[in-house]
C-alpha cells in the first residue's frame, strides 16, 4: 500500500508565497513522474505541473515563471514552490505519482488527499 501525504497549504495574500510538499510511502520501488493538479470550486481538475524522475518538467501556462516544481528521489517527495500567487490560484492542491511498487509490475496512479490554498486579502 502506497500513501501520498500533503503539507503546506494555507491562506496568503495576493503577491504571496507558498511551499507545498507531499511526502510517498510505503511499498515503493520507483515512482516516474510526480505532479501537482488543482481543483478549484465549480471548476474540473487540472495539470498545475509535473516532472519526471529525471527532472522534467512541464507547467500549465497560467503558473509559468510564477511555480517551480521540484522532487528529491531519496525521500520520494515533491514540492511545488508558489511565488507570486493571485486570486485565481486557489484551489484545493493534489499530489499525483506513478509509483512502481515491483518492477516487474505496471505503474500505478496514486494520490494525495488534498491541501486548501486560498489566496485572499
Amino acid at each position: 500500500q502506497v500513501q501520498l501525504v500533503e503539507s503546506g497549504g494555507g491562506l496568503v495574500q495576493p503577491g504571496g508565497s507558498l511551499r507545498l510538499s507531499c511526502a510517498a510511502s510505503g511499498s515503493i520501488f520507483s515512482i516516474y513522474t510526480m505532479g501537482w493538479y488543482r481543483q478549484a470550486p465549480g471548476k474540473q481538475r487540472e495539470l498545475v505541473a509535473g516532472i519526471t524522475r529525471s527532472g522534467s518538467t512541464n507547467y500549465a501556462d497560467s503558473v509559468k515563471g510564477r511555480f517551480t516544481i521540484s522532487r528529491d528521489n531519496a525521500k520520494n517527495t515533491v514540492y511545488l514552490q508558489m511565488n507570486s500567487l493571485k486570486p485565481e490560484d486557489t484551489a484545493v492542491y493534489y499530489c499525483n505519482g506513478a509509483v512502481y511498487e515491483d518492477e516487474s509490475l505496471p505503474g500505478v496512479d496514486y494520490w494525495g488527499q488534498g491541501t486548501q490554498v486560498t489566496v485572499s486579502s
